[in-house]
């Protein structure tokens, strides 16, 4: 579980962001960069208002936030589920998990055409795209969680008489789930990367179709407008994570 910020860390923390936005500004007002490729910090300011009170900026981030919470939602109730039921079983670990190391490696994006072959172009190909990408870190996190259970545990169900199923629930997922929030955190962050990508290659609506739409027209401030969205929303669900993850986990640290 992550430890709380001291306010030195924090300070330090404000004072690297507020260094680059410095030099962000310096490099844009004194024509290091021309303006058609780095805005100046107003300017995407502007942009960013703007698309948020009166453009469509407001509805792309709408659409990104719900593919990728769809996905990372899916992604989790299938890797949880695939990961418990591989992970409580030595023997399907020995069958399963040589397919499952050579799948893994995958990127999302190499899959995108054979999920474009199936779906087509649609917000359903997208949505199983993410879904793909994002469960990974759920699906192993959870099986290396259950895989490692306390071997006095184990006896202890093995006393109780505890089913399959029982143990699972009872014992398995708490004792992984320390495993299982790390990776759905990361299973987040990957389920927004592939969002925005999805949203490029097959044209959906999204921040991702802004960004591609805002570049092709050399918009620079919109594009830029956009990708400052998309990093709030991955420090936003990022935190909030780590607040939940805090707070499942508040009996590790009383």
């Amino acid at each position: 579980m992550n430890r709380r910020l001291t306010p030195m860390e924090i300070a330090g923390s404000l004072a690297v962001l507020a260094a680059l936005l410095a030099l962000w500004w310096l490099a844009s007002h004194a024509g290091w960069v021309s303006k058609v490729f780095l805005p100046t910090p107003e300017a995407t300011l502007a942009s960013l208002h703007e698309g948020l009170a009166a453009g469509e900026l407001g509805g792309f981030t709408a659409a990104t936030v719900g593919r990728m919470l769809a996905g990372w939602a899916l992604a989790g109730v299938v890797g949880i589920g695939l990961g418990a039921l591989v992970g409580s079983s030595a023997a399907a670990r020995a069958w399963v998990g040589p397919t499952l190391e050579f799948i893994r490696p995958l990127p999302a994006s190499a899959v995108m055409p054979l999920a474009i072959a199936i779906f087509g172009l649609s917000g359903g190909m997208v949505l199983a795209v993410v879904a793909f990408g994002a469960m990974w870190p759920v699906l192993l996190a959870t099986v290396h969680g259950l895989a490692h259970v306390h071997p006095q545990l184990r006896e202890v169900a093995q006393a109780l008489q505890l089913h399959r199923r029982a143990f699972i629930l009872q014992v398995g997922l708490p004792h992984a789930l320390p495993d299982i929030l790390a990776g759905m955190r990361l299973s987040m962050t990957v389920s927004l990367i592939v969002s925005v990508v999805g949203e490029m290659v097959a044209s959906q609506p999204g921040l991702g179709q802004a960004i591609l739409l805002a570049s092709r027209s050399f918009q620079a401030s919109e594009l830029y407008a956009g990708i400052v969205l998309l990093g709030a929303i991955g420090f936003v669900s990022n935190t909030l994570l780590a607040l939940a993850e805090r707070r499942l986990l508040r009996w590790q640290h009383p």
